[in-house]
């Protein structure tokens, strides 16, 4: 028996995951979604496509880049790391002629300004491994020149994840990822997904958050010193600041003095704005230059 084609004209997903003897590898954070009218929803939360780059983390069979492309993504760039998955992702360049370019690499070592085109709008999106899912969006999150090189992040992450970047101050899950976060973008859960959603299911429910850069930063802090401040303030985030602080500076009562801030207080109370103003203070005693 012929199995029907999909509404893109592909064969249906579980049939190519068949075929091509892919199994979702524990190993590289691989689960994979295979509901077409799931995939092509998350596309829609990237807007218009028909005149941007679309690059894609971790495709595997190529659910989300059917849907992406069926959306009409005008170029979508698939890094992919998995061999295994190169021969489905080529069925679907064929497919498309000309709109999808598959680079079997590893997405933390690539060169992202050297991979996308310079005068073109690009979004990233993405279904991302879990394993490396934070690593890459704080390299993406802490791109320099500032605005970055992608106008519009789509991601999947486990929901625990996606909680604590958009965390508010006073919870349990706001740390370094939700300042860094919400100094340099607006980020929104945008969609939340069970478990049963993905093939093989994870532990744990997923959520998408919707990443818009801010085109400005106020305040002005350069990113490295935000890093060093969120660092030292959440390392110990038990203890008041004036002591958690001191791997910074011999005196942080004075630093917090400066900013304004109580040097009692424990570093979930501190709003992002606040963790910036500390950064811009320290910028301005190292002589540094913020972006």
């Amino acid at each position: 028996m012929i199995a029907s084609a999909s509404v893109d004209g592909l064969p249906p997903l579980r049939d190519v995951i068949a075929r091509y003897e892919l199994s979702a590898r524990k190993a590289l954070g691989q689960n994979f979604l295979l509901d077409l009218n799931l995939t092509r929803k998350i596309a829609r939360l990237a807007g218009d496509l028909t005149t941007c780059t679309v690059v894609e983390i971790g495709p595997g069979p190529g659910g989300l880049t059917r849907a992406l492309l069926m959306e009409g993504a005008r170029n979508v760039i698939a890094i992919e790391r998995d061999e295994r998955c190169l021969p489905a992702l080529q069925q679907i360049a064929d497919h498309y002629q000309g709109r999808l370019q598959v680079h079997e690499a590893d997405a933390l070592n690539i060169n992202w300004r050297a991979t996308v085109p310079a005068n073109e709008p690009v979004t990233i999106a993405a279904n991302l491994p879990y394993g490396i899912a934070s690593l890459l969006l704080v390299g993406w999150l802490e791109a320099e020149p500032w605005p970055p090189w992608w106008k519009l992040m789509v991601l999947m992450f486990q929901r625990e994840v996606a909680d604590r970047i958009t965390a508010k101050p006073g919870s349990k899950a706001y740390g370094r990822l939700s300042v860094l976060a919400q100094w340099r973008t607006e980020p929104r859960i945008a969609l939340t997904l069970p478990a049963e959603a993905f093939t093989p299911p994870p532990k744990v429910a997923s959520a998408v958050v919707v990443f818009e850069p801010r085109p400005t930063l106020q305040p002005a802090c350069s990113v490295a010193s935000l890093s060093r401040v969120t660092a030292a303030a959440f390392g110990q985030r038990r203890k008041m600041l004036r002591q958690s602080l001191k791997s910074l500076t011999a005196a942080p009562e004075l630093l917090l003095r400066e900013a304004n801030i109580d040097p009692q207080l424990r570093a979930e109370m501190l709003s992002v704005d606040d963790f910036a103003r500390l950064a811009l203070i320290l910028d301005r005693l190292s002589g540094k230059n913020a972006h």
